[in-house]
């Protein structure tokens, strides 16, 4: 009960926003780590420890850590909403593979019209508070825009942590194909009371750059918003990859008398050669929806519909297999002249 004499307690303003930014690159390293050592590479807090699990893959998940801010929300109105509080940060690696950096916070509807303590901050991670009454459909837009130069970033922080995480030492810097590094924002807007979870909209933009607009029940924690983004961006990235593997190599059968030989991978069609990384590294990791929570899973629906996710990756995969069948084939027996 509060003191006699103190004010009435009020309830804490309704989160009204979501926001995070996802980083996925290949990890550069010739072979995939084991538990242990992406263990050892996700340990970015002493007092916390990695997440590890083996089924339905092996997956590594860092604690978070927690970055201040304090600066204005990217506004696509021009206003200048200052903000303060704490962004939440992670790192994941899948199958010892493909490694992502992840930051998100909540906005809630409005704030204190002057600065707290950092304490009182700090006891709320995650929660970046406006000054004032938030404008969420403007503050929504320029977060998926990017914003102005002093805005709040959060491929700043997202970004950041993964070039720490590229420099550690357990990493040889010898990735076994070439790949491109990708980026999704995304924005959670709050769904009216009763209303089911909806994916508004996903978009492949310029430069790597992917955009994500939620609309999703006020009860979903910000953290699972967070692992359904990771998810969406781990599949995006493979798709991404597979296609630029396919498109970068000159598709047919090998020229009479090249194969097949009984060397090593140097004397390999270039096609196989291509080919072989993509096999041996990414073909397996094909697993949407294997840790989004319950509630979030069947927004993976609409990517399947449109523009479907599983059924271009489906075909990319025949098509890679499909190569490595006619290279497997002795030339003598792929091409048969017409009688005359």
């Amino acid at each position: 009960m509060p003191a006699p004499g103190a004010p009435p307690a009020t309830a804490a303003p309704r989160t009204v926003l979501a926001s995070g930014e996802v980083r996925t690159c290949l990890l550069p390293a010739g072979q995939a780590l084991d538990s242990r050592a992406a263990a050892q590479l996700l340990r970015l807090r002493a007092d916390e420890r990695v997440l590890v699990s083996e089924r339905p893959n092996l997956y590594g998940r860092s604690p978070d850590t927690l970055t201040g801010v304090d600066c204005p929300l990217p506004s696509a109105g021009g206003a200048r909403v200052r903000a303060v509080g704490t962004v939440a940060a992670r790192a994941a690696l899948t199958e010892g593979r493909v490694l992502q950096t992840s930051a998100y916070f909540t906005l809630p509807a409005s704030g204190p019209d002057h600065r707290r303590p950092w304490g009182d901050y700090l006891v709320r991670p995650a929660v970046v508070e406006p000054l004032g009454k938030l404008p969420y459909d403007a503050v929504a837009a320029g977060l998926l825009d990017g914003g102005r130069h002093g805005d709040l970033d959060l491929g700043l922080i997202a970004g950041g942590l993964l070039t720490r995480l590229l420099r550690h030492p357990l990493l040889d810097q010898r990735p076994p194909l070439r790949s491109r590094q990708t980026r999704l924002r995304w924005v959670a807007l709050t769904a009216p009371a009763g209303e089911a979870p909806a994916l508004e909209r996903f978009t492949l933009a310029e430069d790597e750059l992917r955009t994500v607009r939620l609309r999703v029940p006020e009860d979903i924690p910000a953290a699972d918003l967070a692992g359904l983004c990771e998810d969406l961006a781990l599949h995006d990235w493979l798709l991404t990859t597979l296609v630029r593997v396919l498109d970068g190599i000159r598709l047919g059968p090998a020229a009479p008398g090249t194969w097949p030989r009984t060397a090593g991978d140097g004397e390999l069609p270039p096609t196989v050669r291509a080919l072989r990384p993509a096999v041996d590294h990414l073909l397996h990791l094909w697993m949407p929806r294997a840790r989004v929570s319950g509630r979030l899973a069947p927004l993976w629906e609409a990517l399947e519909e449109r523009p479907g996710f599983t059924r271009q990756w489906l075909a990319l995969v025949q098509r890679v297999r499909d190569q490595l069948t006619l290279h497997a084939i002795p030339p003598v027996h792929r091409e048969v002249e017409p009688a005359p």
